[in-house]
């Protein structure tokens, strides 16, 4: 239980910083495609798996990951994280990959997503990306990144920016 409330604490931390990553340099056409947005709520249950620890701290867990979307994006996620925590305070990392199946802009399909977080001395930076070709069904061809963030309340939130191919 400790990790998972380190993690949450580094969720916690890492969200707000997401917004102003993807604001950086991110253009609204890609290849002729307008670059669309699905935004939401999401509930998410984080296992925890596994841990190692050195001297009563913990180094590295694995936790799986159990999502339920709502709003512009519909449907569900399941996956795994792998977490590393250091012994300075405010400094950790953690990689995810999950499989979200459900309905993209009235599209069916499943497509993953794959997570990228540090943070150094409290400083977070977190990259969520759709894993390359990974769409099938009416997604297939999908591309994009996903921020999270996290209200005071505990109600979390995703925008996912996207593209996607016309329908044929």
């Amino acid at each position: 239980m400790k990790l998972a409330g380190t993690l949450l604490a580094f969720l916690l931390l890492t969200a707000p910083v997401v917004a102003m990553t993807k604001a950086e340099g991110m253009t609204t056409e890609k290849e002729g495609s307008a670059m669309m947005h699905a935004r939401g709520t999401f509930e998410v249950k984080v296992l925890p798996q596994s841990a190692d620890e050195i001297a009563g701290v913990t180094t590295l867990g694995r936790m799986s990951l159990d999502k339920k979307l709502a709003g512009d994006l519909e449907g569900t996620g399941k996956g795994e994280m792998l977490t590393a925590m250091s012994p300075v305070q405010g400094s950790a990392g953690y990689v995810a990959v999950e499989r979200i199946s459900g309905t993209l802009g009235g599209r069916k399909g499943t497509f993953a997503l794959q997570h990228s977080g540090t943070m150094t001395r409290g400083v977070p930076h977190l990259v969520i990306t759709v894993v390359p070709d990974s769409g099938t069904g009416e997604l297939t061809g999908l591309t994009g990144t996903m921020t999270i963030d996290i209200a005071a309340d505990g109600t979390h939130s995703y925008d996912l920016e996207y593209t996607l191919p016309a329908e044929k």
